[in-house]
């Protein structure tokens, strides 16, 4: 379980958080450029320091302003997916994949290639893939870290409609297979319909709800987004 209770002051805009995320399953941070989404997945990450609070991923914490405790982050074990996929060009995607994955974790490299449909990259280099090739690499070489969370920025933002189609179809497959939480930024409500078990809907700052997918769409307060021009 992802426990977070922190404040942050970000520019005009007062980010706070108080909510508990389940072991496993898609949640979603939704909301409008600018609301905060990308700032709380990073204060997750160790990218950005609270001002105030705590955050504990399974009973360990990873920063706690009261005991002046923040584990850097190469000890926090989380998988990160950025909008880029950020692949050395100088390794083949087997090489990409297998960049910080520990020894322990061999025996899941051919289970995750399989998952994510990469069997026949393996030997390419990332200058000769699409954008959806890289970001499904991308996304192998997190989850071979062995992290205990996976944190997904808009990683499918920079993909055309096919690309962004075809990686959904994995993303689904992969939240059904993998036993640890994703958080995955999104202000698309095609990805949030086709991904999320259970949303977070941010607006300056704060959080206005959180509750499971269904219960979210029917609530008066999503309302404005339903019929707004988030795509």
């Amino acid at each position: 379980m992802l426990e977070i209770n922190v404040e942050k002051q970000l520019g005009e805009m007062h980010l706070q958080a108080n909510i508990m995320i389940p072991s496993q399953g898609v949640t979603a941070l939704f909301g409008l450029s600018g609301s905060g989404k990308s700032s709380l997945i990073n204060l997750v990450s160790g990218l950005l320091t609270p001002d105030q609070g705590y955050i504990r991923l399974n009973g360990k914490t990873l920063v706690d302003i009261s005991q002046k405790m923040d584990l850097p982050i190469h000890q926090r074990k989380m998988g990160y997916v950025f909008q880029d996929a950020r692949l050395f060009p100088h390794y083949t995607v087997k090489g990409n994949l297998r960049y910080g994955m520990p020894k322990a974790h061999g025996g899941t490299f051919g289970r995750i290639v399989q998952l994510l449909g990469i069997e026949a990259l393996l030997k390419r280099y990332p200058m000769t893939l699409s954008g959806g090739e890289k970001q499904r690499v991308a996304i192998g070489r997190a989850l071979l870290t062995a992290p205990d969370i996976l944190l997904m920025d808009e990683p499918l933002s920079a993909l055309d409609a096919p690309r962004k189609l075809e990686l959904m179809h994995y993303l689904q497959k992969l939240s059904k297979e993998i036993e640890i939480p994703i958080l995955y930024v999104t202000h698309s409500l095609e990805e949030l319909k086709a991904l999320a078990q259970r949303v977070i809907l941010l607006e300056q700052g704060n959080v206005i709800a959180y509750d499971e997918l269904d219960n979210i769409l029917e609530s008066p307060v999503f309302s404005p987004w339903i019929n707004s021009s988030i795509t």
